[in-house]
């Protein structure tokens, strides 16, 4: 009788520790992924903001904001008339004429560089021989024209009959292209040409104020 009841107690201590171990393994092993699944205080808060491309308006361009007017276009045929003065006189055969180009419009414009010259057989025909050679010994400049004003180019035409080589051609008069326009005057003054390239009759200067 006694025997069974140590027997006993004996199964029931056994039975109590073992269900305190297993409790102690499985707080023990809840405890693990706790702390494996936790962050540190602070990671998130350390990571950099991000930071946008789009400028500000501090930092647009200031050519924007100081583009002025650009000042008087170049001076074009449409606005403009020719005339000459030969009062430059003459030597070996050639004659000196002043080219005075004015401008006939409302607006300011800017005559710079040289004209192209060349003889013409009428208004609308092609250039006869060769064109004007630039005379460069007097520098370009820029010469603002004001409405009703002109400025001038030194034109020297040699005489054709001067060349024995020279196929003569009646010319009308000239062709000329005011500096960079690809539109022409034509002015009146028949004269006679030379059909040959080769041969040039014209020299023309820059424009200078008048």
């Amino acid at each position: 009788m006694t025997s069974q009841r140590i027997s006993q107690g004996f199964l029931i201590t056994t039975a109590v520790a073992a269900a305190a171990m297993m409790l102690t393994a499985c707080g023990s092993g809840q405890a693990q992924p706790q702390s494996q699944g936790t962050t540190a205080p602070g990671t998130e808060s350390a990571k950099p903001a991000p930071t946008s491309a789009a400028p500000s308006a501090s930092q647009a361009p200031t050519s924007l904001a100081t583009t002025g007017p650009t000042g008087p276009s170049r001076c074009k045929a449409a606005t403009l008339s020719a005339a000459t003065d030969a009062t430059g006189g003459g030597a070996a055969g050639s004659v000196y004429m002043t080219l005075t180009l004015t401008n006939t419009g409302s607006e300011p414009c800017l005559l710079k560089g040289y004209p192209g010259v060349s003889l013409t057989a009428d208004a609308n025909g092609a250039p006869i021989g060769a064109p004007a050679k630039r005379d460069e010994s007097t520098p370009v400049a820029e010469v603002l024209l004001a409405p009703g004003q002109g400025g001038k180019a030194v034109l020297r035409y040699t005489h054709a009959e001067n060349y024995t080589d020279c196929a003569l051609t009646p010319a009308a008069g000239y062709r000329i292209y005011p500096p960079e326009d690809t539109a022409s005057l034509f002015l009146p003054q028949p004269t006679q040409a030379c059909g040959n390239a080769g041969i040039e009759l014209l020299t023309i200067g820059a424009f200078q104020a008048a």
